[in-house]
């Protein structure tokens, strides 16, 4: 006979957090959401070897993780997980543009050499999108620097049509410069002291070795939490699949790629395990999450695979219907509760806390504050990122409003089936997913910044600092209906209020 589960799955909107004893030291300058992202063997003492600063991370999704979308996350102290569903080539550039975003020591990408004209340089910025150009003898990145020009430098409708890069460069001799060995406190030393906008670092020879920015040192400041790595490049992550891993870990890898996910489904498989105990015995150092998964066997065998990290969620996605066509699923704060807890019971028996992602299910900001309390150490979110300028969706008006598209990735429209492969034959049986538009909702800066700002202050009413403390200590209980009517406004007409522009 089948297994019955009596209590019924719950939704993040059917609980609230109570209150705990918020003492002097408790609030939000001395929060922290640091939160560790793969596994490790905490009963040892060892650290984790990749943390987050905040605990969110962006979903395996065309419409929503591409490589813009990942600077400005981990511009935040998030990871995005580019999609998988392109071409190994395309994902792997994509990683490697962000790792090449910022190094604090930046190989130009854009050069050109002195006697071409105007017309090339012009095309060269239009192809790289950045606008300062190292003018080298041999026009490589890495050949003796005799200038930069920036679009600054030239107004292409008053120039002639012959007209070259040297006549409108700023020469080597009006530039300051740094030597091979500097470093980067010394060179945004140099940058603000002689007011400039970039400090080209030069070997003996005069070949032009690094460029550093103005704008790189003035965002460490807008972004006290940036995620770094050793190199001072951001963390990226990447999403792979069953099937074409074997060719597509090493490609991500060289590029550069930090940490990955199996993006599927349904992670409870024999694919899924094949695929952690390949990639781990090929490459022992890579970093793979896996999942979906919503009960405590599912996240048990995930565990003794080798997960780095795992996935709770079915058909909780907004744009997800997979729960209507097959029927499988489960609330998901009912399987967040209980994937926690068989986490906590691995790391009894273990020694190995492997950290809990809650993939799905966040309508509202303090669903993510129930996430973490309920055990997750942070959040993967579709919908949320894909409001934003970051996201790579076209931004449209419809019906007077202005709004992005969004799609899921068992629709029509993205056809990844790898994501819903069961082994079969190659391809879509049916959609798990929709085709759709999201409320576009401005910069993800200020967004995250609002949502993290509530997450901070819900933790200081429940009395903690950080996130490890309120899976200990957070106070949860179900409401009922009528609670939540009583939630909201209600009883009163609410003013219509008009943003100043």
């Amino acid at each position: 006979m089948a297994i019955f589960f009596e209590e019924p799955s719950h939704t993040f909107d059917e609980y609230l957090l109570i209150p705990g004893y918020t003492g002097p030291d408790c609030i939000p300058a001395n929060v922290s959401l640091q939160t560790p992202v793969v596994r490790y063997n905490k009963k040892k003492g060892e650290k984790c070897p990749l943390m987050m600063n905040i605990p969110m991370t962006s979903a395996v999704m065309q419409a929503v993780s591409d490589d813009k979308l990942a600077v400005a996350l981990a511009k935040e102290g998030g990871i995005s997980f580019i999609y998988g569903s392109q071409t190994i080539e395309n994902q792997a550039a994509m990683v490697a543009r962000v790792k090449a975003y910022k190094a604090g020591f930046v190989t130009s990408d854009t050069n050109i050499r002195p006697d071409q004209p105007l017309t090339e340089l012009v095309a060269a910025i239009e192809k790289t999108g950045h606008s300062t150009v190292a003018v080298t003898e041999d026009g490589s990145a890495n050949g003796k620097l005799l200038g930069i020009i920036t679009d600054r430098d030239f107004r292409m409708s008053k120039a002639a049509p012959d007209a070259k890069v040297k006549d409108y460069m700023t020469p080597l001799s009006s530039l300051v410069m740094g030597k091979e060995g500097i470093t980067l406190d010394e060179a945004n030393d140099i940058i603000w002291q002689k007011k400039v906008n970039q400090l080209p670092v030069v070997d003996k020879n005069g070949n032009l070795l690094h460029l550093i920015f103005r704008k790189d040192a003035a965002s460490h400041e807008e972004h006290p939490l940036e995620l770094l790595d050793e190199k001072k490049r951001y963390i990226v992550g990447a999403g792979i699949n069953t099937r074409d891993y074997m060719d597509r870990v090493p490609a991500l890898l060289a590029a550069g790629v930090d940490v990955m996910t199996l993006d599927s489904s349904e992670g409870f498989t024999e694919w899924q395990k094949r695929a952690l105990h390949d990639i781990h015995a090929k490459w022992p150092d890579a970093k793979i999450g896996a999942g979906n998964v919503v009960d405590a066997e599912g996240f048990r065998f995930l565990a003794d695979a080798g997960a780095d990290f795992v996935k709770i969620g079915i058909g909780g996605g907004s744009i997800c219907i997979t729960r209507e066509q097959k029927g499988i699923g489960r609330g998901q704060a009912t399987a967040t509760i209980e994937v926690a807890k068989a986490r906590d019971e691995y790391y009894r028996e273990t020694g190995i806390y492997v950290p809990l992602c809650s993939d799905g299910g966040i309508v509202y900001d303090h669903h993510v504050t129930l996430a973490l309390a309920m055990g997750a150490d942070f959040v993967m979110l579709g919908r949320y990122f894909a409001r934003f300028d970051e996201s790579p969706t076209n931004k449209l008006i419809v019906n007077g409003n202005y709004v992005k598209e969004y799609w899921g990735e068992g629709s029509n429209r993205a056809r990844n089936w790898q994501r819903y492969d069961l082994g079969g034959k190659k391809g879509m049986a049916f959609e798990e997913g929709v085709d759709s538009y999201v409320p576009y909702a401005g910069s993800l800066h200020d967004n995250v910044t609002l949502t993290t700002s509530k997450v901070i202050h819900a933790m200081c009413n429940c009395g903690v600092l950080t996130i490890p403390e309120l899976q200990q200590k957070a106070k949860i209980t179900l409401v009922s209906a009528a609670s939540l009517r009583e939630g909201g406004a209600h009883d009163v007409i609410v003013k219509n209020t008009v943003k100043a522009n």
